[in-house]
């Protein structure tokens, strides 16, 4: 049975259309449609309902030695506040997930991992700890929307003060006031706009909801749903775990090597990364010549010969084409060169082009 985050009425008031999506009830879009929301975020400022991502704590004398036996970045210098992206890799080098670490304070980290695989992480986590250290799910009392676009700072600056708002990407701010409402505002997000992931007590989450909502009036601010999220994310070519990467995939292989510190002494996975060498695949994006949409799964051609497959693929509303992400074979995956996807049953055209396919200017 399918869980529901304290703003499931909010959601039904708004005339979200709800759907089953990684154990919880959830917006897939509104009334205005995906397109809308998608060119809101891009344009103005979306808002979204994020709380069923998993919130573990961690902490203790060994916490820092365990992030950084767990994860593939590196954690020994982090300031209070700021965050820090990474893959956790199983001992084969695939990835378990992927997740952000908040830094509280010495010896206290806040990791957000993916709503889907959260009950698998927070298990790794514990099965594979080590001295001094305690890892906590607070998923089920925390609350979390997701204040994405260019006119988001200009909404929260009308509800906090500056001093407030983070100032940097990748931060966050603990302790903030919204309305009476305790928070975390991090300037974070997955859409590839400036925006924020504001944190609070679940039971606070609607109202907290209608103060932005209130406040972004002028701004064009509109509810978003799951569908603008996710082309979102693919057209700033944001990896997404169970396609661009999974238990067999590396993060080498899929683009992620930024956040693979071989360096470090030892981490789950570095002695399986070390013997898998030089990795033989690369992700790549494709950008449709011919006629169709691409999506995950699809083989991808070089003439007669299958040279990998799509991971993720739309029509994305702000570019106005079709693309896709996709794990190629590396000797073909140079920008530029053309490619065709099979796509039931026919061959479509496409081109490898540079990533991400959109960046804010």
């Amino acid at each position: 049975m399918e869980l529901k985050t304290s703003l499931y009425d909010t959601h039904v008031k708004y005339k979200g259309k709800i759907v089953p999506f990684a154990g919880y009830l959830l917006p897939v879009q509104y009334a205005s449609g995906v397109i809308a929301e998608h060119m809101a975020v891009r344009t103005a400022c979306g808002l979204f309902d994020v709380s069923h991502m998993g919130e573990i704590l961690c902490r203790g004398k060994d916490a820092k030695k365990n992030l950084n036996y767990l994860l593939t970045n590196d954690y020994t210098q982090m300031d209070d506040g700021q965050a820090r992206y990474s893959p956790m890799c199983n001992e084969k080098g695939g990835v378990v997930d992927d997740l952000i670490v908040y830094k509280v304070r010495e010896d206290v980290y806040l990791i957000v991992v993916n709503a889907s695989n959260k009950d698998k992480d927070y298990a790794w986590m514990c099965g594979h700890q080590q001295g001094d250290v305690v890892f906590e799910d607070l998923s089920e009392g925390i609350g979390q929307l997701a204040l994405q676009g260019p006119k988001a700072e200009a909404i929260l600056k009308k509800l906090v003060p500056e001093t407030d708002i983070p100032k940097k990407y990748y931060s966050c701010l603990f302790d903030r006031d919204i309305g009476g409402i305790r928070c975390m505002i991090s300037r974070t997000g997955y859409t590839g706009e400036d925006g924020f992931e504001i944190y609070m007590d679940a039971g606070e989450a609607p109202k907290l909801w209608e103060m932005l909502m209130d406040a972004g009036k002028d701004e064009g601010l509109i509810p978003c749903g799951l569908g603008a999220r996710d082309t979102l994310r693919l057209e700033a070519a944001m990896p997404l775990y169970g396609h661009e990467m999974d238990d067999d995939i590396s993060p080498r292989e899929t683009g992620l090597g930024i956040f693979v510190k071989m360096a470090k002494e030892d981490f789950i996975g570095k002695k399986a990364l070390e013997e898998r060498g030089v990795p033989t695949v690369k992700r790549v994006g494709l950008s449709v010549i011919g006629r169709g949409i691409l999506r995950e799964h699809m083989p991808v051609y070089v003439g007669d010969q299958c040279v990998g497959h799509t991971t993720s693929g739309t029509h994305c509303p702000y570019l106005n084409h079709p693309v896709a992400l996709a794990i190629i074979d590396k000797s073909c995956a140079a920008v530029g060169n053309k490619v065709e996807v099979e796509v039931r049953g026919r061959r479509v055209a496409a081109e490898i082009v540079a990533l991400p396919f959109y960046k804010k200017l």
